[in-house]
């Protein structure tokens, strides 16, 4: 006993030296060093994540300040200079609108990270119409699609239905397709294809961008997490979409996945029937 509560020391020690005990003590030996490894790993997880929270908090507080900035100063120019052309007033108050735009939902995503860590999630389940879903989505996304010239074919059988969490559900697919119009090339097509199967409903969302490394498919449904480390002011989210996108579908006792190979970015959605 003296030697296992002097072992465990090094079991809660905060460094990678494993627990050593006699021969006879194999077993148990195996076991704290099982413990340590996971609380270990878990640490790691945790720094990681923090550290990636915090980043965000950085960046976000940056994409604030630069569009306030830019409401600040066109609005000034508006009020010091009153005779100026009703051309240059429109352009101003355009560019204020917008800059308070991208402000608007910079703010959005603070409450969605509060609500995220804070919230629990419950599903209230009805049958919907997944072809009507898709196809109202893909028509409210038609003025994204036009900044990139981009097109969305939908290939779906008419009518298919499912029970699941509409509002939910419009959320992931809001996310996936919002995804994949930030990481598509210009000029290109998204294409959604659904799929009936015995046992539920596959969705499939393929982008044509550049390739995604297999070391940041893995981490890329976590929290927090970016493709893009630098972070465009113009589609700099918060890194929650994926994270919320996956956890809903879980929910639903269903699976994400995602792919990426010769430019072409995959994320297949599978929904088991619901009783």
């Amino acid at each position: 006993m003296d030697t296992i509560v002097e072992a465990s020391n090094t079991l809660v020690a905060n460094n990678d030296e494993l627990v050593r005990l006699p021969a006879e003590l194999k077993e148990v030996e195996d076991r704290m060093n099982q413990m340590k490894r996971a609380a270990t790993r878990n640490a790691r997880l945790l720094k990681q994540e923090e550290q990636r929270k915090n980043d965000l908090i950085v960046y976000l507080a940056h994409d604030l300040k630069t569009p306030l900035t830019s409401v600040i100063g066109y609005l000034s120019l508006l009020r010091d200079e009153p005779h100026i052309s009703d051309e240059l007033r429109t352009k101003y108050l355009s560019i204020s609108l917008e800059k308070a735009e991208r402000l608007e939902e910079l703010i959005n995503e603070f409450f969605e990270i509060t609500r995220f860590n804070l919230s629990e999630q419950t599903l209230e389940i009805s049958q919907l119409n997944l072809t009507r879903m898709l196809e109202q989505i893909i028509f409210e996304f038609q003025p994204m699609f036009s900044e990139k010239n981009l097109q969305c074919t939908l290939h779906a059988a008419p009518d298919i239905k499912i029970k699941c969490d509409a509002n939910k559900m419009e959320r992931v697919f809001d996310n996936l397709i919002r995804n994949a119009i930030n990481y598509s090339f210009e000029n290109s097509t998204i294409e959604i294809h659904v799929n009936t199967e015995r046992t539920g409903v596959s969705i499939l969302f393929r982008n044509h961008g550049n390739t995604i490394p297999e070391e940041k498919l893995e981490c890329i449904f976590e929290q927090f997490y970016r493709l893009d480390a630098s972070r465009t002011t113009r589609t700099g989210g918060a890194g929650l979409g994926l994270a919320i996108a996956k956890e809903i579908v879980e929910l639903h006792q269903g699976t994400i996945k995602a792919a990426s190979e010769n430019e072409a970015i995959e994320f297949t959605v599978y929904l088991p029937m619901l009783p």
